[in-house]
């Protein structure tokens, strides 16, 4: 049966009969794509869109970026294989050149790198599998609102309780520690008060026989939390983790699956910070679109037995042709550069939106990965002044913003946070035209009356 000239309507149907209760974003964003081609979208009704979401941050350059098409078409072409398991070829040597050299110089000169199953939350596995083996500890720090994937032991580390409550058996010796989320500070203190007493907590906790946690493997940590609502950690707390975890031979995993490549405003996230990692994992945009990921770490952990991680698509030859060409196209171009100046005209135009609405508790972000937090302005606020997380506006913003032609995506706690996560390639005029129709929607979200 063709669906070429199918509505998103009939092609809704069909998927909302066939597949599993668990898919998501179909419910806030009906609709059915046709085509795509770099921040745009159109739906099978003829529709277009910015596309602000870009695969939760995976394609860098936008949709089918020529240089990307190119790349992929030419290995096929020469009739490489499609995927090799972890056989190298002339593909995978060129994608880790690249990969090597968009790194900092001090973590590129001592980095090994293992290929992982396609997706990052496999790449999270086999950092936590390669930190308790080269440790010979159990125990993991996470933190608060993290996200790091969908598996058992990423699951473990996540901070989202509904998430993981209906799974017994996750991975044990889990500890979550308080991430300084300024606007809703564990402290109740909030400014910078907040993230100070966030890093003596932990260095106090690591150094007390009678906390309950044995010595660590490993620290995972987003410097910008994703799901948890676009939040940046502070540089200084980015720091201390570092000192605090050297300083106790703790492995320092970063989990820049989302926030690397670019996307921060630097190619890497904690280059904000003067900190290198232990350990790196990454996924999404290094594949140029398609399902590739890796960790990269330092080379005194490398003691792993041959095939103690694995798996059969690492070998993804076209991801590696895609991820090739993206990484050479972001360091041509200094798209990181070029991210930090979008993100700061992109912060200030969301920032005149916040000004303007009671309803906007928060605007925060680093680079092109942004948030807006919703609150529910008329209800008490707490100690430092943030009123109560407002998920159905939020909800109805996201709706008044699709109806208007802009794709984005919630998060945060009771998912009352947009976030915005647009491609790399996006130009001062894209920005300007989303923050209008983004204007325009929390005026319509905020106006419509709530039915009881």
């Amino acid at each position: 049966m063709s669906y070429d000239d199918a509505t998103n309507e009939e092609l809704l149907g069909q998927q909302a009969a066939r597949e599993s209760n668990a898919r998501t974003y179909p419910r806030s964003l009906p609709m059915a794509i046709r085509r795509a081609r770099g921040i745009e979208l159109e739906d099978m009704d003829g529709n277009t869109y910015y596309d602000c979401l870009a695969g939760a941050g995976t394609l860098a350059l936008g949709h089918n970026h020529p240089v990307v098409v190119e790349a992929i078409e030419h290995t096929m072409e020469t009739g490489a294989a499609m995927h090799t398991l972890d056989v190298t070829t002339p593909v995978k040597e060129a994608f880790v050149d690249s990969l090597y050299d968009s790194l900092p110089a001090e973590f590129a000169d001592t980095a090994k790198i293992q290929f992982c199953s396609p997706a990052g939350t496999d790449a999270v596995e086999a950092a936590l599998k390669l930190a308790k083996t080269a440790t010979g500890n159990r125990s993991v720090l996470a933190f608060r609102g993290g996200y790091h994937g969908m598996t058992n032991g990423a699951l473990s580390l996540m901070g989202d309780v509904e998430t993981k409550a209906p799974i017994p058996g996750l991975m044990a010796d889990v500890h979550h520690l308080p991430y300084p989320y300024e606007h809703r500070c564990p402290f109740g203190v909030g400014g910078e008060k907040s993230h100070r007493l966030a890093s003596r907590y932990v260095e106090r906790l690591l150094d007390d026989p009678k906390s309950g946690i044995v010595d660590p493997a490993a620290m995972i940590l987003e410097t910008v939390q994703g799901e948890g609502g676009s939040v940046p950690a502070p540089i200084e707390w980015i720091e201390e983790m570092r000192r605090i975890t050297a300083e106790r031979d703790v492995p320092l995993i970063v989990d820049d699956i989302q926030a690397g490549l670019g996307r921060t405003g630097e190619l890497y996230s904690f280059e904000h910070a003067d900190v290198t990692p232990d350990v790196l994992v990454l996924s999404k945009a290094i594949g140029g679109g398609l399902p590739l990921a890796v960790v990269l770490y330092h080379e005194a952990l490398d003691v792993w037995e041959p095939g103690a991680h694995a798996g059969t698509f690492r070998g993804n030859q076209p991801a590696m042709a895609a991820g090739w060409a993206t990484i050479e196209y972001v360091l041509e171009n200094d798209l990181a550069e070029h991210a930090a100046a979008m993100g700061e005209r992109f912060a200030e135009r969301l920032g005149e939106t916040g000004a303007t609405f009671d309803a906007v508790g928060d605007v925060r972000g680093r680079g092109l990965m942004l948030g807006v937090e919703f609150v529910d302005a008329d209800a008490e606020p707490d100690e430092i002044g943030s009123h109560p997380a407002d998920g159905d506006l939020a909800a109805r913003v996201q709706s008044a913003c699709f109806e208007r032609g802009l794709v984005i995506e919630r998060g945060g706690p009771d998912s009352a946070t947009v976030r915005f996560l647009p491609p790399l390639i996006v130009d001062r005029s894209d920005v300007d035209g989303i923050c209008e129709i983004f204007h325009e929607a929390v005026h319509a979200a905020v106006e419509a009356p709530v039915r009881a």
